[in-house]
């Protein structure tokens, strides 16, 4: 029940802000285009394409369909158009802290032997101070890097599928068939 609360809450402030996003934003802020006020074509073509996806009931909370984006009044299409820029804007900090959380514990697993690994990156991605300071990280990359974000994060992404542990043993391991070598030589 809080999580609508959440939700009805940030829907009724985003009624009240205006157009907002920076131009490297992963959703264009395409009310800074046009110095008149928002671009309401390019706006609803944007709604058209989140209704092609079959996700607007999911993203914006209203069920729309073409033929309602095209009768639309300016105020609606700005008001959905800002709540998709929310939704995305939220998915990608989603993305960016998991990705983080998870090369960290993973990093930290390399260095330290941790019980229960699953357990231990489940409880940063609790931890409200951990995802505030990371969704603001998170955030200002976004902001400063735009386009670059799904590059850095189809890295995140990879990095996490490599399994380091593997690389770790077999280095052991050829140190490991070193030492009986070096002890041969030294032996004669």
């Amino acid at each position: 029940m809080a999580e609508q609360e959440v939700y009805a809450e940030v829907m009724n402030l985003l009624e009240a802000e205006p157009a907002s996003g920076p131009s490297g934003s992963i959703v264009p802020d395409l009310t800074s285009l046009n110095a008149q006020g928002p671009d309401i074509p390019a706006l609803c073509e944007q709604l058209a394409v989140l209704v092609s996806t079959g996700k607007a009931k999911e993203v914006i909370g209203v069920q729309l369909t073409h033929e309602h984006v095209k009768s639309l009044s300016d105020k609606d299409v700005e008001k959905y158009t800002k709540r998709y820029e929310t939704y995305v804007g939220s998915k990608t900090t989603e993305s960016l802290i998991d990705s983080c959380i998870f090369l960290v514990t993973k990093v930290v697993g390399m260095a330290v032997n941790i019980k229960d690994i699953e357990a231990y990156q489940k409880e940063p991605r609790n931890d409200y101070i951990i995802n505030k300071e990371l969704s603001n990280l998170a955030g200002n990359i976004a902001l400063k890097c735009g386009r670059f974000l799904a590059a850095a994060n189809a890295a995140l992404i990879t990095t996490k599928h490599i399994n380091f542990n593997s690389h770790l043993e077999i280095k052991d391991e050829e140190k490991l068939e070193e030492i009986p070598k070096q002890s041969s030589t030294t032996a004669e």
